[in-house]
């Protein structure tokens, strides 16, 4: 059962290696903006990048209801995050709000939360073979052959 308390704790708290891979896409992500440009924080560009794919797998209900849920389980870990919201097409919003209180790096920090949660979720629901395949589509040239799911897991 060593499985069914691996995927309790990574739906209760991102897993090292989800933040590495969350933090890979969020990376890539922002290279690919001009400083002029007013965006988003790059996490969510990367669930931007993601949504289009996944409506396609799960429909947009369906991505949506993901992303909430991931959006809920980060906001536990980073408290301001909660300010945010899914929207009904499935895009997140908030994070220009003036009410939101969260310095830049704890927003850097809260994006990689997110992502990671919803990477996590992904692995629980679809599998981590898909889940890297489906990365992969995205990203093609993000290198992903040293990525493990489970190293360093000692469930």
């Amino acid at each position: 059962m060593a499985s069914a308390r691996h995927l309790h704790f990574s739906m209760n708290r991102a897993t090292p290696q989800m933040r590495d891979l969350a933090a890979r896409l969020i990376a890539v992500e922002a290279k690919t903006h001009k400083p002029s440009e007013p965006i988003a924080p790059a996490a969510f560009h990367v669930c931007e990048r993601l949504r289009p794919h996944l409506a396609t797998l799960m429909g947009q209900g369906g991505f949506r209801a993901v992303l909430a849920r991931a959006l809920t389980v980060a906001g536990a870990e980073i408290p301001p995050l909660v300010a945010l919201q899914v929207k009904p097409d499935g895009s997140l919003e908030g994070w220009d709000k003036p009410e939101l209180q969260i310095k830049p790096k704890e927003l850097a920090e809260g994006g990689i939360v997110l992502v990671a949660h919803l990477l996590g979720l992904l692995v629980a629901f679809i599998g981590e073979n898909l889940t890297l395949s489906l990365v992969r589509d995205v990203w093609p040239k993000l290198p992903l052959n040293d990525f493990n799911f489970t190293e360093g897991d000692h469930s």
